[in-house]
């Protein structure tokens, strides 16, 4: 299986490559965080990884993506790279949740501390005063409610059913909305946050090789973003947004 992963959601601008031979996995990573120029720096790390590991785009078997949430324009930025890359190379395309990412690198970090959590909250910084959340049940690998909403509303959403889980389990919470909005960090039932972890092409690797091996890899007119909310231009003059820490 010879798999790319691409991320541009956030800040973050990744890519990564796996090639299994042998039984064993090789991956090539290329990773920086800039406020901006993900359009200039996504292609050419994509012919850095590809030209590392000798394998041309067409030897490929499919092309992963972080499809959102995160930004309007990163994440076009990568569903329209991928488009293109696998219908010039005739692949199959496999979209992943950021947030699914992020709290695979949360998980990821809390049992190299020698935590092993049960869920994890993740509270990724979607601007004009609000979150893009969901929670993953690790047992089972499932995100529920990806969805939109103010800091206020997702401790009022998430508190109770955070405190049940944790009463059976360690709650953790990710993503950098914890630092937007310290006040997500007080939930109850929350053991530990990793406030400064943003998503990652090789976390989104990891998530499309199992689908990918499976055969669930979509045509790449399927390489869509995901936005969650429409309403990018203005704030409405009811929203009154939280306090955010810059």
């Amino acid at each position: 299986m010879k798999l790319l992963a691409l991320d541009t959601s956030t800040e973050a601008c990744s890519v990564a490559l796996s090639v299994s031979a042998d039984g064993a996995d090789t991956i090539i990573v290329r990773e920086v965080e800039a406020p901006r120029g993900h359009a200039e720096l996504l292609l050419p790390m994509v012919d850095e990884v590809l030209a590392e590991a000798g394998v041309a785009l067409t030897d490929l078997d499919a092309i992963a993506f972080a499809r959102g949430h995160g930004s309007f324009t990163g994440v076009r930025l990568t569903a329209s790279v991928v488009q293109g890359l696998a219908f010039g190379a005739g692949l199959p395309v496999v979209p992943v949740s950021t947030l699914a990412a992020v709290a695979l690198r949360a998980l990821d970090t809390a049992r190299a501390e020698g935590v092993e959590p049960t869920v994890i909250l993740v509270c990724n910084d979607a601007r004009m005063g609000e979150v893009y959340h969901s929670v993953m049940d690790v047992a089972s690998g499932d995100l529920t409610g990806e969805s939109v909403s103010s800091p206020d509303v997702v401790i009022e959403r998430w508190a109770a059913n955070l405190a049940s889980r944790s009463s059976a389990g360690v709650a953790i919470g990710a993503g950098h909305g914890f630092k937007a909005y310290p006040d997500l960090a007080a939930l109850p039932g929350l053991m530990r946050v990793y406030p400064d972890l943003l998503p990652r092409a090789r976390e989104v690797l990891a998530l499309a090789k199992p689908l990918a091996e499976a055969g669930q890899g979509v045509d790449p007119t399927q390489a869509l973003p995901i936005y969650v909310r429409d309403e990018v231009a203005k704030i409405p003059e009811c929203h009154r947004p939280a306090t955010r820490v810059v």
